[in-house]
């Protein structure tokens, strides 16, 4: 192609060779970086800015790509509480409804559906389950999980799962991580996607709908290198790093991911503050000072989601409560056993006689243990109130001395830590 005789026009192979695939004829175009958004010549150093298409392209080219592939909008007005990317989206997304009732301090977590999973067998399919947990502190104790669905990309639940003792502290700190895996029963369970929700989204009796695609399980590594990930809603979720070059070969890679993994746990604790320990389920306490007789009543009414300690899957739990100092070693009561639960109903009361003035200078220490026959009893975990604990537990001990009379329930949480001076106590 030439314009005046001695002048060529510098025009590529593959613009020369474009056509337009519109219905119709075939015709050649002049440009195929029209197509493409682009600054042309003008003030501020582009005529018509990025995006702007050319006047002459017709209505195939104008198209954006949502209208070319056949692609859906939200309706205007819908309230739509998702987070859509190219990386999330081969994963498949999420259904699900989300309610803390205050009154009875639970979280009760719906878990409608799935759709668009990833495959994950050799049929081109999938058997889809839910788990869910608490973050920080997950563990076995606080784990609750959904049925699979069998051979299937678009699974359909319609689960309710319930979280007990959860408290306004809770609810301004915890992140509800919610994965989906696929069961094999030949080999380990994989891992599809996740998502992560902060509780503090959450209002007060007011149900929340979610619609979201599933994450990628980010992996956290330590290196020379490191960022801050932000998750859909701004909140920060993980730092990533990247290793060294010189662990090449499988060997060194994996010593060098164990010792990233004893590191970044020693990090994560560090973060975290040392008062904050691995939690072992919740206890549902009551605290009342009766002034006509003279003492202090403790009621275990009682526990939920504790550590399984047994080979079964769960525990033969109960209670032992303590008043510290004990001089005279009178202060112990013992709950009866209840077999096989991780979630017992005790109902049970045990009475302290002691004046009001001299029960705030002491320690209720109430610890959970698993019965063993013919051997040590294991124990699950403890909680001290008293006005030198911490948090929900002080506030507990201090409104049970400054409103007597007056039966106060409240939730704790079950650490993995001993009490300081329970840790001589014998097992029984």
């Amino acid at each position: 192609m030439r314009g005046r005789r001695g002048d060529r026009m510098t025009i590529n192979i593959q613009e020369h060779m474009a056509i337009n695939v519109c219905p119709g004829p075939i015709r050649p175009i002049r440009q195929i970086s029209d197509y493409f958004p682009r600054r042309g010549p003008g003030p501020e150093g582009g005529g018509g800015g990025f995006g702007e298409a050319p006047a002459h392209l017709g209505p195939l080219a104008l198209a954006p790509p949502a209208a070319l592939l056949g692609a859906t909008t939200p309706e205007d007005g819908a309230e739509v509480d998702s987070y859509d990317s190219d990386d999330t989206t081969a994963l498949g997304t999420l259904e699900f409804d989300l309610l803390y009732d205050q009154a009875s301090c639970t979280l009760h977590c719906s878990i409608l559906r799935a759709k668009g999973l990833k495959p994950m067998d050799f049929n081109g399919l999938a058997d889809p389950y839910v788990k869910l947990h608490l973050l920080p502190g997950a563990c076995k104790a606080n784990k609750l999980k959904t049925k699979t669905q069998r051979n299937t990309l678009n699974p359909v639940w319609n689960e309710d799962l319930t979280y007990s003792g959860i408290t306004d502290d809770d609810i301004t700190h915890k992140v509800l991580r919610i994965s989906v895996c696929d069961e094999d029963k030949l080999s380990h369970n994989e891992f599809i996607g996740e998502i992560r929700v902060p509780l503090r989204r959450l209002k007060p009796s007011q149900k929340k709908h979610f619609n979201i695609c599933l994450e990628r399980q980010v992996p956290v590594c330590a290196g020379l290198r490191g960022t801050t990930g932000r998750g859909p809603w701004g909140d920060q979720v993980s730092r990533t790093f990247s290793l060294p070059p010189q662990l090449a070969s499988p060997s060194s890679m994996s010593v060098a991911l164990r010792g990233i993994s004893c590191y970044l746990k020693e990090l994560e604790q560090v973060e975290q503050g040392p008062g904050l320990l691995e939690e072992r389920g919740r206890i549902l306490l009551s605290l009342s000072y009766s002034s006509r007789r003279r003492g202090l009543l403790v009621g275990i009414v009682r526990c939920a989601h504790l550590a399984a300690m047994d080979v079964n899957g769960y525990s033969d739990p109960y209670v032992k409560t303590y008043l510290r100092p004990d001089v005279d070693k009178k202060s112990k009561h013992k709950t009866c056993v209840k077999k096989k639960t991780l979630n017992p109903e005790f109902n049970e009361e045990f009475f302290y006689e002691m004046e009001l003035s001299t029960l705030a200078s002491k320690t209720l220490e109430v610890t959970v243990w698993d019965y063993d026959i013919g051997k040590s009893n294991d124990f699950i975990g403890g909680v001290a109130l008293g006005l030198g604990a911490r948090r929900e537990a002080r506030k507990h001990w201090s409104d049970c001395l400054q409103q007597p009379d007056a039966a106060l329930e409240r939730w704790h949480t079950l650490t993995s830590q001993l009490p300081p001076a329970a840790g001589a106590l014998p097992s029984a």
